[in-house]
């Protein structure tokens, strides 16, 4: 049995965007503490990097789409196959332009008119 039995999303673009923001919120600090706006702009630029470096690998299918994923998925070091596609309801990859419309496709159920019924308001 394994120390824990959900997926807790440990990725390599979480864990590198975790280490890049964090350098970027002590420099930040370090700048609120001195009283230097220059390193405070330092350590917001580092948090924005960190940001930007944690999209692309996830974008690189070094994360993790939304939602749960199957078991066999949970190693850190999986690699996500379906990354090129976008992930539905992922506001990264909506964000690059990538799958994952907003809007669920709805399949009419066997029996439904094709097309859709225009219906009157009354009152």
């Amino acid at each position: 049995m394994s120390a824990h039995q959900y997926d807790e999303g440990h990725t390599v673009a979480g864990w590198t965007g975790f280490g890049i923001a964090t350098v970027g919120t002590a420099v930040l600090g370090l700048g609120v503490c001195t009283v230097s706006g220059v390193v405070m702009a330092g350590g917001l630029a580092i948090t924005a990097v960190g940001a930007l470096v944690t999209w692309a690998l996830h974008l690189a299918g070094w994360g993790k789409p939304p939602g749960r994923r199957p078991r066999e998925q949970w190693g850190m070091r999986v690699r996500d196959t379906s990354a090129r596609q976008g992930h539905a309801g992922c506001v990264g990859c909506r964000m690059a332009g990538r799958g994952g419309s907003r809007t669920p496709v709805v399949e009419p159920r066997a029996g439904a008119p094709a097309e859709p019924v225009a219906v009157e308001s009354v009152g």
